[in-house]
């Protein structure tokens, strides 16, 4: 039986030949690397289109999700009631109202400073027609919503009748502490501050006023035993969680500025249109018997 043929490498006597062997393997090796480098970039600019589209996809999904959503600054006094609102308002629309409460100064300050909110319930005027000065709110947006009132607050359990002796209470020597919100930047503060010197009481209780940040803070400070009494919104004293934990003296509407309270929409809001269509909600007669039924007037009575 033969033995196979076999394929040898051309021979050193013939180097023509062995070139030709080595030229050809090279170009088709160079073309081989040619393809492979043309699949390769092909797939790096697929990755890389898919690694961009999956980067923005999220970023995509929270503008949707935040096109949803509004962030409003309101005054502390509005925390029940406003809570309610936003609650009614989001099962109607799929809005959803996200609330920040504190004073309005420290607030107006926030808004000035670039904090992100879309609307801002003052419990005054004057602030939100500082920021339109400072060119941070939509002026034609403004609207009075409500006029708040202020209560002189007692424990449940407080031998005080403040009910019945009114501001008097406030001179018996077991009151120690009488919480207020500081009038530096909260409209509740103020309003006692007036309240208390209209009724010729000041001075001889102003070494014991101890000042809460905003007028929740300040009915926090009464309900902890922090302070023997304080001022409060009357919307904090009807308020559901507090039913049954004190009582309280309305204080004449004549012993302070009217509390005539202003939401706007801001400047930088990144939802002006959600943010009117939410003012608009506010304006409606359902709101107004809710804000009512809070402890509020409403400014065309």
């Amino acid at each position: 039986m033969g033995k196979a043929a076999s394929v040898a490498p051309p021979h050193e006597d013939a180097p023509g030949l062995y070139n030709l062997f080595s030229a050809s393997r090279i170009l088709w090796e160079g073309a081989q690397l040619k393809r492979m480098a043309k699949g390769m970039r092909s797939s790096l600019c697929t990755l890389l289109a898919a690694c961009i589209a999956l980067s923005a996809a999220p970023s995509l999904a929270q503008e949707k999700t935040n096109a949803r959503e509004l962030v409003v600054a309101a005054a502390a006094d509005l925390s029940t009631a406003l809570k309610e609102i936003g609650d009614g308002y989001e099962k109607k629309t799929g809005v959803k109202v996200k609330l920040s409460f504190g004073a309005s100064g420290a607030l107006t300050q926030q808004i000035q400073n670039g904090a992100p909110f879309d609307l801002f319930f003052s419990a005054d005027m004057d602030y939100p027609r500082q920021l339109i000065a400072s060119g941070d709110a939509d002026g034609t947006s403004l609207y009075q919503y409500a006029i708040g009132k202020l209560v002189l607050w007692v424990p449940a359990d407080s031998s005080l009748d403040v009910e019945r002796q009114g501001m008097n209470v406030l001179l018996d020597p077991s009151v120690k502490k009488i919480a207020v919100a500081n009038p530096q930047h909260a409209p509740y503060g103020r309003a006692a501050v007036a309240a208390l010197k209209h009724a010729g009481v000041y001075d001889r209780i102003t070494d014991r006023l101890v000042l809460g940040e905003n007028v929740s803070q300040a009915a926090q400070f009464v309900e902890s035993g922090n302070a023997q009494a304080g001022f409060v919104a009357l919307a904090h004293a009807i308020a559901p969680a507090m039913r049954g934990k004190g009582k309280y003296w309305e204080v004449p509407v004549d012993f302070y500025p009217p509390l005539v309270q202003g939401v706007i929409v801001l400047s930088h809001s990144r939802h002006k249109k959600e943010a009117a269509e939410f003012l608009e909600y506010v304006k409606t007669k359902e709101v107004a018997e809710l804000l009512r039924k809070y402890g509020f007037a409403l400014p065309q009575e």
